[in-house]
């Protein structure tokens, strides 16, 4: 499966602004909405690309694997329960600093196009050849 990579950038743009929202405001459900988007980018369903390719009409130069930016939601799903567990027990750093590392990991792919949860998966698949 391939994916464009604008559309990925996009989704990382979204993804920060709610994040970035979601500590300014500290919005539960601005948070629970972002969760299931990770849970739907996690399986290639993403709102987020949806809308890019509702608005971007033009064909993408390169694909790249798909992977990568799926585990990449994967981990982001895991920031985002862990920061609505933090809300829920009312654990205001575990809330505050799931949600925050979250947002850092989206800002570095809307920024300046780095994916750590890609190039987490690349390591792992370089540690771990036989997981292929």
């Amino acid at each position: 499966m391939q994916a464009d990579p604008r559309a990925l950038r996009f989704a990382a743009t979204a993804t920060a602004v709610v994040l970035a929202l979601v500590l300014v405001t500290d919005s539960v459900w601005l948070l629970a909405a972002q969760t299931a988007v990770f849970a739907l980018g996690a399986v290639g369903a993403s709102p987020y690309g949806m809308v890019f390719k509702g608005i971007v009409k033009s064909p993408p130069r390169d694909l790249e694997d798909a992977r990568p930016p799926r585990f990449a939601q994967r981990v982001g799903l895991a920031f985002a329960l862990a920061a609505l567990v933090g809300h829920a027990t009312q654990i205001a750093p575990l809330a505050l600093g799931a949600t925050a590392a979250a947002l850092f990991a989206a800002f570095l792919n809307a920024a300046f196009g780095f994916c750590l949860g890609c190039e987490t998966y690349l390591i792992i698949r370089r540690l771990l050849p036989a997981a292929r």
